[in-house]
């Protein structure tokens, strides 16, 4: 069961990214999928969720209208969009995912995949 990040990169201040997060293994086609970030030296941030079928998703208060989280359950990918990004986005961005879609999700989720790094220039 993986969960695999990609997408990350070194940007400026501003720029847009897209990740993605392949499943293989498992197709987690019903669990609710995530995003977390974890900059240097700090825990783990909640950033982004979404349920199994895409009609819903909440973000934390630092990213809301900068991100989108989508998904596509026929490739089971779940995707960050990132625009208007910021030095303190920087970080190692992991997906994740859950049986379950509720608020408690930004505390964690029962699955995890490796991360990838996004660095953002100011």
């Amino acid at each position: 069961v993986q969960l695999q990040a990609s997408g990350g990169g070194l940007v400026q201040s501003g720029d847009s990214l897209r990740l993605s997060c392949a499943a293989s293994g498992r197709t987690f086609v019903n669990y609710a999928k995530g995003w977390f970030r974890q900059a240097s030296g700090k825990g783990r941030e909640f950033v982004a969720a979404i349920n199994w079928d895409g009609s819903s998703a909440f973000y934390a208060v630092s990213v809301e209208g900068r991100f989108t989280i989508s998904r596509d359950n026929v490739k089971n990918t779940v995707y960050l969009q990132m625009n208007s990004l910021k030095p303190e986005d920087t970080g190692v961005y992991y997906c994740a995912a859950d049986p379950s879609y509720d608020n408690n999700l930004e505390y964690g989720m029962d699955y995890w995949g490796e991360g990838t790094q996004v660095t953002v220039s100011s």
